[in-house]
């Protein structure tokens, strides 16, 4: 055993990397979580998103291209899964659990052509000196402008959810979307923008995956980290910032089970590999309790279908 081997600030700046795609993925997610909506088809969305975005940036050479065309890859998705639950009124269960075994034969399907193929390189942004600082430089300033953008998103979504009249109404239909109706608020439309979002933000982490993280296209290049963005928006308790804490344990866990294999640690690399999954297993388990989801401080109406008629 070699701990000696584990370099601290590489180790950290690994798990900035390794946490963008369920970052991405969780605070999309929240918001669909805040507006009422309980969408399980992360993980197909987040595929939908790794090969749109992999077709695209192949394409065209242009990996700005390929980042819209995850996004957008996700959001159509997400407008499927809107229809049944939004328009139609169907289970959103087992609309978001059929969009997530949709999304991974599809993706499998268009991918066919690509596997084998390199997508262009995303350079790192150039931050001149602030690059050379000692240990800080290697860990917050050599990265690709998605790490960064990632963070911005959830700033972005916590200072919406906290200050604006948009974030208020968003929270008043997650929390009791009868009574938002009964103030004039449109709640279908409003809920449909939230998966929308959350799609996008689902395509942009599958993109992110396929384009900088492996970068490749293999079938099942999610590998569940949709089921863990969706853990790590309960075990956040619906916080923004706490999306972004969760995320960087979760992608800490995978970073750490790499380098304590090289440092051959006596401990079987099988327990740090399931564990995120274990976790995600538990939250979800906790997340179908009534009790459990008012603990969490989960929205009063969440996963309940509106109809303007009632």
């Amino acid at each position: 055993m070699d701990l000696s081997s584990i370099n601290p600030a590489v180790l950290i700046a690994s798990l900035m990397v390794a946490s963008v795609p369920i970052m991405l993925a969780a605070i999309g997610e929240l918001v669909v979580e805040k507006a009422g909506v309980l969408n399980l088809g992360v993980e197909g969305m987040m595929i939908m998103g790794a090969i749109c975005g992999f077709i695209v940036a192949v394409n065209t050479g242009s990996p700005v291209a390929g980042f819209l065309g995850g996004a957008a890859g996700g959001a159509v998705l997400s407008l499927v899964f809107a229809l049944l639950t939004q328009v139609l009124l169907a289970n959103q269960v087992a609309s978001g659990l059929a969009l997530t075994l949709f999304g991974v034969g599809l993706s499998s399907l268009m991918g066919q052509g690509f596997v084998g193929i390199r997508p262009p390189l995303t350079s790192a942004v150039d931050l001149g000196p602030l690059a050379d600082i000692p240990v800080l430089g290697h860990i917050l300033f050599r990265h690709d402008p998605m790490v960064y953008i990632a963070i911005a998103v959830v700033a972005g979504v916590w200072a919406v959810l906290r200050f604006t009249r948009a974030g208020l109404i968003l929270r008043a239909v997650g929390e009791s979307h009868e009574a938002a109706h009964a103030l004039g608020y449109k709640v279908t439309r409003i809920r449909i923008m939230a998966i929308l979002f959350g799609g996008a933000m689902a395509g942009l982490g599958g993109a992110y995956l396929s384009l900088i993280r492996v970068p490749q296209w293999t079938d099942g290049i999610t590998a569940g980290a949709g089921w863990i963005a969706l853990a790590i928006v309960v075990f956040a308790s619906w916080q923004p910032w706490r999306v972004l804490i969760g995320a960087y344990l979760f992608g800490g866990i995978s970073v750490l089970q790499l380098n304590l294999q090289v440092a051959k640690v006596p401990i079987p690399p099988e327990y740090l590999s399931m564990s995120p999954y274990l976790i995600t297993i538990l939250v979800l388990v906790i997340m179908s309790s009534g009790k459990g989801r008012k603990a969490l401080n989960a929205p009063a109406a969440l996963g309940q279908n509106f109809h303007a008629s009632r």
